[in-house]
């Protein structure tokens, strides 16, 4: 335990202290912008980043993953907000936690298995071109000098790490291009235009709404909405970053944290949020690893909004849309156009389809969810090919049946009979076939009792012990003159 907390916390503390601090720096833009969609004050998007990345630090199951305020989680508040107000999104705030942590007890995170890799590389590819897009208003059409500091931030974060890695370098770009800027009195859109930073700590309080049913009828579909969309990219992040970083994580215990952060963050004025690919692949490249790292980014960001509050509104706009496209740039597979030329075309349509919906719609849960019911269809139709080959003796005929019969293959099954054949012995071999279901039985029902109108002598043979389970369990032929065998 000691040696865990160890490696969790204190393996790293250089690295993890810096990348906080970049982390926390990036975070702010963020923060604000995504409030500005929820249709908050800037305030409730900065207060949760800093709750929830200080909480998920110390309950989380992933070392070095930057969870806070996310677009997903903000897109998905905008109604509520607009009909009910702030009130009521806290509260909903504080549903989503406790729905999420009974999700963490539950053990939903077994889920995550039934997520092909095709729908993952999907989701990553989605989620870089969503960052860049977001990335755009902030510099497309504004001003030459807002493309020459973009340009010069990429030439940073690029080409220093090739020579000096002791600083990581988005907080050298940072910190020089804001020095220069504000020394220059260059014209350039900061993150002050965003939105106003008031300086003063969060504090507890419960939110102002009526205590009744219809205050839960009013925010419970939009908590278990914000509780499923948080956790998937929740859960989807920390793949993404055990990967990055050859490590394990606890998924459960992911699910549990990102709960109790949320059930925290809506008594201190925060917004609900969840894990952020974006600023976790920031850590990560920056050299984070551990817990560390996340703590020191939600203390460094509620450091930045009070003691430095008037400094950090005057940080461009341009320096940091400049790590935000090196970070889509590092988190796109690039590995994906092989990818789709030499997975099957099944495999190819999934991972297309999932990005395309992701970025039409920005929901992460709608093409996830898609992508996964897609691969589930390619899936069904790729098994439900059944094979039923027939030998012929003079007084026998038999029928060797080669995969797996369910619902989906149980006509292809039936139709490979012929039944004209009479008074004869019709043996029916399942050795190299599976039975699965209500269906499948229906159809050897069928099959058995039709050869039985003609006067044939009927045998089932080969079956393993759970198809003959089910037919046991099921099966109407046995009241006839059919018999039964099994391995």
């Amino acid at each position: 335990m000691l040696e865990k907390m160890k490696r969790d916390w204190f393996s790293n503390i250089r690295g993890d202290v810096l990348a906080g601090i970049v982390v926390a720096l990036a975070l702010i833009p963020e923060a604000i912008a995504f409030s500005i969609i929820a249709g908050v004050d800037p305030m409730v998007g900065l207060y949760a980043s800093f709750c929830i990345s200080v909480i998920i630090a110390f309950v989380g199951g992933r070392s070095g993953m930057i969870s806070a305020a996310t677009g997903a989680m903000a897109l998905l508040m905008v109604p509520l907000v607009k009909e009910h107000g702030l009130q009521y999104l806290l509260a909903a705030t504080i549903l989503t936690g406790i729905i999420q942590l009974i999700f963490g007890v539950c053990k939903v995170a077994k889920l995550m298995k039934f997520i092909p890799r095709a729908v993952m590389i999907g989701f990553v590819n989605a989620l870089a071109i969503l960052i860049f897009m977001a990335q755009v208003p902030h510099f497309v059409g504004i001003s030459t000098l807002t493309y020459l500091f973009v340009a010069i931030t990429l030439l940073i974060v690029y080409v220093v790490p090739r020579f000096f890695k002791a600083i990581p370098a988005p907080l050298i770009a940072i910190i020089v291009l804001t020095a220069a800027s504000i020394w220059g009195q260059f014209d350039l859109r900061t993150v002050g235009d965003l939105g106003k930073i008031t300086q003063s700590l969060p504090t507890f309080f419960i939110p102002d709404i009526p205590f009744t049913l219809e205050t839960l009828q009013i925010i419970f579909p939009y908590s278990i909405a914000l509780a499923i969309v948080g956790l998937l990219e929740s859960l989807l992040t920390a793949s993404i970053v055990d990967d990055m970083t050859g490590t394990e994580s606890n998924k459960h215990r992911e699910s549990r944290g990102q709960g109790i952060a949320n059930i925290v963050t809506g008594f201190f004025g925060g917004m609900a949020g969840c894990a952020m690919i974006g600023q976790s692949v920031i850590n990560v490249k920056s050299g984070g690893r551990g817990r560390l790292s996340t703590l020191i980014a939600g203390l460094f960001l509620l450091f930045l909004i009070l003691v430095l509050g008037e400094l950090v509104v005057q940080i461009p706009m341009p320096v940091l849309v400049g790590i935000m496209i090196m970070v889509s740039i590092g988190t796109f597979d690039w590995s994906s156009f092989s990818y789709l030329r030499k997975a099957p075309k099944s495999d190819a349509v999934v991972m297309l389809t999932t990005v395309i919906i992701v970025v039409a719609t920005h929901d992460l849960s709608k093409g996830v969810i898609a992508g996964v019911i897609l691969s589930a269809i390619f899936f069904v139709a790729k098994i439900s090919k059944l094979e039923v080959k027939r030998q012929q003796t003079s007084d026998k005929i038999k029928y060797d049946v080669t995969g797996q019969l369910f619902f989906a293959s149980v006509e292809g099954f039936v139709n490979s009979f012929d039944f004209t054949i009479a008074k004869k012995d019709i043996v029916i071999d399942f050795t190299n076939a599976h039975i699965w279901d209500d269906s499948a039985v229906g159809a050897v029902d069928k099959v058995v009792i039709k050869f039985r109108e003609n006067n044939n002598h009927v045998t089932v043979v080969g079956l393993n012990s759970s198809s003959k389970k089910i037919i046991d369990k099921l099966a109407l032929y046995h009241d006839t003159n059919a018999q039964l065998k099994a391995h």
